[in-house]
């Protein structure tokens, strides 16, 4: 894929869409593209965060251990973001994500994902908006759990 296709695909994400295009030049240059196959871990909790991943194509389940095995919190789909938190959060990986299909990614590294969120208001105000979303996600599933109706 060329510089340009990969510049395209990189503005259809709404955290990279508002970018000055050359910063999306730089992200696209500096970013990596990888595939895993199905029941291919990407990370596992406790890893460094060392990068954010867009998923391209496929879905990747985020799961968290348990006494009685993984408990699944989230699937992922194409135009989304994983791994940003623990970046952020200056901690290891809160979870473990796993392709559930043949998945295609971007792996953007800690340092360059952190540049780009330095130097765009609307990329920031993006990643705040996912964050916000997966903590009331994450707070409305606990409560269920917690009130048995996940079992």
């Amino acid at each position: 894929m060329s510089l340009e296709q990969e510049v395209e695909l990189i503005r259809q994400f709404a955290i990279f869409s508002k970018i000055d295009p050359a910063m999306q030049k730089l992200l696209c240059f500096s970013s990596e593209r990888l595939t895993y196959e199905a029941g291919q871990v990407m990370f596992r909790v406790g890893d460094a965060a060392d990068a954010a991943y867009i998923v391209i194509e496929g879905t990747v389940e985020i799961s968290v251990p348990t006494p009685s095995g993984p408990f699944v919190v989230n699937t992922v789909r194409p135009n989304e973001i994983i791994g940003e938190i623990a970046i952020f959060g200056a901690v290891p990986r809160t979870a473990t994500a796993t392709a559930k299909s043949r998945l295609e990614t971007l792996r953007i590294s800690k340092d360059v994902f952190s540049n780009v969120i330095r130097q765009s208001p609307d990329a920031l105000l993006e990643l705040i908006r996912i964050l916000a979303s997966r903590l009331a996600n994450t707070t409305a599933q606990l409560s269920r759990t917690l009130t048995g109706e996940i079992r």
